[in-house]
């Protein structure tokens, strides 16, 4: 699946930012996600939901301040940054997992990157202080 990420900028601290992730028409996803990587630093998670439910899970880092949501009828899956911080630059990735499960997976299992099989192109946001 070729997913298309866009949103990112130039924002001030405390502003806000919508990011975008566009999937191909009719491509299924069972859980999308966001992750991030700064410069010198490791991929990190977050946030991500099912598809099907709606269930969201955030790293602790951005819960109260960033809402992930999605359009099923575009197939879009969005992320809405308030109040952001210095620290939220980084290169922002959103990653789809196709995989059919026969159960529910735990939060872990939605903020390990490696469960994720398709990846769009990085959108840059960065934060001035």
């Amino acid at each position: 699946v070729q997913l298309q990420a866009s949103g990112g900028g130039l924002v001030q601290a405390g502003d806000s930012l919508r990011l975008s992730c566009v999937a191909p028409p009719r491509a299924f996803s069972s859980r999308m996600g966001w992750f991030r990587q700064a410069p010198g630093k490791e991929r990190e998670f977050v946030a991500a939901l099912s598809w099907r439910s709606g269930t969201t899970y955030y790293a602790d880092s951005v819960k109260g301040r960033f809402t992930i949501s999605r359009d099923a009828i575009k197939n879009t899956l969005y992320l809405q940054m308030n109040n952001v911080k210095s620290e939220d630059t980084a290169a922002y990735y959103c990653a789809a997992d196709s995989k059919t499960l026969g159960y529910n997976p735990s939060n872990t299992y939605y903020s390990t990157a490696a469960n994720y099989n398709s990846w769009g192109q990085g959108t840059q946001v960065t934060v001035s202080s």
